[in-house]
């Protein structure tokens, strides 16, 4: 399940974790792309979603790679897995040194501020001072959000895509919904890489509902077949995304980083969203989806109106919370005019 393009950075030191629980050490899988430049002025920094890796020429084919607008001809690029996944940084199929055996079902529980504590341990190991540019959307958004909160004197522009400051009751219920899906796998808890693997297929057929919409669903998986009476389209399609995540994806990772989604709260013993988001510097642009139902636009309206140096903007897009994977051409026409490049 690694993404074998990866680096490994492995930090030979504890990190503490916000439940209380420390990690004897850490192994951050990152992917970088192009070269710094003597200044240091050319760092573009990705924070991937739920279930992406380190490479985006994989999982952002149209934005980023030669060409295009994230250029690694132009900038330097990096792309760190977050922790608790199952492509190279540590998570639940990592070996627990301290028992000789992996963790699986053991693995504490994480958040996006733990995720940062690796990004940081990254950024310092690559001796990066400054980002010109970072971008994240969705629970990459969340951890990008994070970043600039801890880190507010090393960005200077940002991208807070199809984001939020907490999450949202409905999300955590589409969360909960896909958590109970794997659970119901009478293998999940077993000690093996696959257990919970027909559970996670389930889950991940309910996370695709709450990624498109009914618009999205009409276009692409309408029936043919007027006198069908079952195995419709969106049936299979269905099905074969769930077969297509097992093929790549854990169910324990898929459970813990699910809960990390759920615990996103920038206001945790901190005070209120408004104080907490006054720390932030740099130039941020929020950008929401039209047809989003997952992370709906008034959650990055809100977020815009508490940040200093902020605008809001909006993608026109049929494809819901997925659009920003999607609509390539509308993406680089907004950060070419928020970074005037």
């Amino acid at each position: 399940m690694n993404n074998m393009s990866a680096k490994i950075l492995t930090y030979h030191h504890p990190i503490t974790l916000e439940c209380g629980t420390t990690l004897p050490n850490v192994d951050i899988a990152y992917s970088t792309f192009g070269e710094m430049n003597a200044d240091k002025s050319n760092v573009v920094w990705i924070c991937h979603a739920f279930s992406a890796n380190s490479d985006p020429t994989e999982w952002w084919p149209g934005m980023v790679g030669k060409g295009l607008f994230i250029d690694p001809d132009k900038y330097f690029i990096v792309c760190a897995n977050m922790l608790g996944s199952c492509y190279g940084t540590t998570g639940p199929l990592s070996e627990n040194p301290e028992t000789g055996s992996k963790y699986y079902k053991n693995f504490p529980v994480v958040t996006v501020r733990d995720m940062v504590q690796t990004l940081t341990i990254l950024r310092k190991h690559l001796g990066i001072e400054k980002i010109f540019f970072a971008c994240g959307f969705s629970m990459g958004g969340q951890q990008l959000l994070e970043f600039v909160i801890q880190e507010p004197d090393v960005f200077e522009n940002i991208l807070l895509g199809a984001t939020n400051i907490q999450h949202s009751p409905w999300g955590i219920a589409f969360n909960e919904s896909q958590r109970m899906a794997i659970e119901a796998d009478s293998t999940f808890g077993e000690p093996q890489d696959d257990a919970g693997i027909n559970g996670m297929k389930a889950a991940r057929s309910i996370g695709l509902i709450s990624y498109r919409n009914y618009t999205a669903y009409n276009q692409t998986q309408a029936e043919p077949d007027n006198d069908k009476l079952e195995n419709f389209r969106a049936c299979s399609y269905q099905r074969y995304q769930g077969e297509k995540l097992a093929k790549r994806f854990n169910a324990y990772s898929y459970h813990i980083l699910s809960k990390a989604m759920d615990n996103h709260n920038i206001t945790r013993n901190r005070g209120n969203a408004k104080e907490v988001l006054s720390a932030i510097k740099c130039n941020v642009l929020v950008l929401g989806i039209t047809s989003d139902y997952l992370y709906p636009l008034e959650e990055q309206q809100l977020l815009a109106s508490l940040i200093p140096h902020s605008m809001f903007v909006e993608i026109n897009s049929e494809y819901g919370h997925d659009g920003f994977l999607i609509e390539n051409e509308q993406m680089s026409k907004i950060l070419s005019a928020f970074l005037k490049v």
